[in-house]
């Protein structure tokens, strides 16, 4: 179903994203970060859904929509490591930060710190270029609540 968009996502040097590419690419990593530690719950997708109408101004019809396609991405997509990269080189950088608040938003939705997910959301951080520092203080303000 995304073969071509995986194709496009992964060659070398792409283009940047049309902003509709760049929030599926960027909901498939919400839910690679939720589904990593083996228990993908219902609060976990109503959060991405609030997330996703938050961000970008859905309703809440249009983000379960925008999340059930992410989940077929991610179901598609190559290993976290070149999914990630790739996504690096067709977002921008304040995107990118976004989503790790997003991410931790994900990773703390149940109160507690899963190593998987705190693992996956070091990794993916570091491979979308976020820093150590920009990534704690998203993690912080996320944890303010």
């Amino acid at each position: 179903m995304f073969a071509e968009f995986l194709k496009r996502l992964t060659q070398p040097d792409p283009p940047m994203l049309p902003d509709a590419d760049a929030r599926l690419a960027l909901t498939a990593l919400l839910v690679r970060i939720a589904r990593s530690d083996e228990d993908y719950a219902r609060a976990e997708m109503e959060l991405i859904d609030s997330l996703l109408a938050k961000r970008y101004g859905l309703s809440p019809f249009e983000a379960t929509a925008l999340r059930r396609d992410g989940e077929a991405l991610e179901a598609e997509a190559p290993d976290t490591v070149r999914f990630t990269n790739a996504i690096k080189e067709a977002v921008p950088y304040e995107d990118r930060l976004g989503v790790i608040e997003a991410l931790w938003s994900v990773v703390l939705a149940d109160g507690k710190r899963e190593e998987e997910e705190d693992a996956l959301l070091r990794l993916v951080s570091k491979l979308l270029g976020v820093n150590d520092r920009d990534s704690a203080l998203a993690r912080q303000r996320v944890a303010k609540g």
